[in-house]
């Protein structure tokens, strides 16, 4: 078998993908239900708690902290592709990013994602400090919910990147198990991003 056909492989559905893809349905739907509650409780509540609440909310903070974490499924998915010919590591210096291989792009994927998580956890201390804590109003308590639980994935995300990096760092070789995990921990990756776009378009823009 040529590594042609192991490149050709990697990429076709599996018992593994097809199965993060049916998981990542149903956190789908979990965030709709977030977001319909987001929506309900608005409506609800009308546009007096909202308007108060969201002119706490630093809109160019959260807009530099979103596009740090866009960008890191651009970094994710050049790791897909080093991974998809079966390149572990960088064949040259540091500084010489087209020559990089998964495990450059997926720490640099870490380093942002964490970034953004350190982001998060700054925004929630400036906003406690000013008032807006997760029992102070309906707005706060959907506002952490949402955003938190999605923190939370984000963490995930992270703890898969350190596990994918450490298996890799002690394997002898990238094997084709390897790779595709590190295409399975991709989707999530890129599902998180996808989910929080939404969320920062709700929450963040629209008023």
């Amino acid at each position: 078998m040529t590594s042609t056909d192991s490149m050709h492989r990697i990429t076709k559905p599996n018992v593994v993908a097809v199965g993060t893809i049916v998981w990542l349905s149903s956190e789908l739907m979990f965030f709709a239900a977030l977001f319909a509650m987001y929506f309900t409780t608005r409506g609800v509540q009308g546009p007096t708690i909202w308007g108060e609440s969201t002119a706490l909310l630093s809109i160019p903070f959260a807009a530099v902290n979103t596009t740090i974490l866009v960008l890191s499924s651009v970094t994710c998915q050049f790791g897909v592709f080093a991974a998809e010919r079966f390149q572990s590591k960088r064949r040259g210096s540091l500084l010489q990013i087209n020559l990089w291989g998964m495990r450059e792009w997926f720490a640099l994927t870490f380093l942002m994602g964490a970034f953004f998580i350190a982001g998060q956890i700054y925004e929630y201390a400036v906003l406690v400090s000013e008032g807006l804590t997760l029992s102070s109003n309906a707005y706060g308590s959907i506002f952490y919910l949402a955003t938190g639980f999605h923190g939370l994935h984000v963490t995930g995300g992270l703890i898969a990147f350190l596990i994918v990096l450490v298996r890799v760092a002690k394997a002898r070789r990238f094997t084709h198990q390897q790779a595709t995990t590190a295409i399975v921990v991709s989707y999530y990756w890129h599902f998180v991003d996808v989910v929080w776009i939404a969320l920062f378009a709700a929450i963040y823009l629209i008023k």
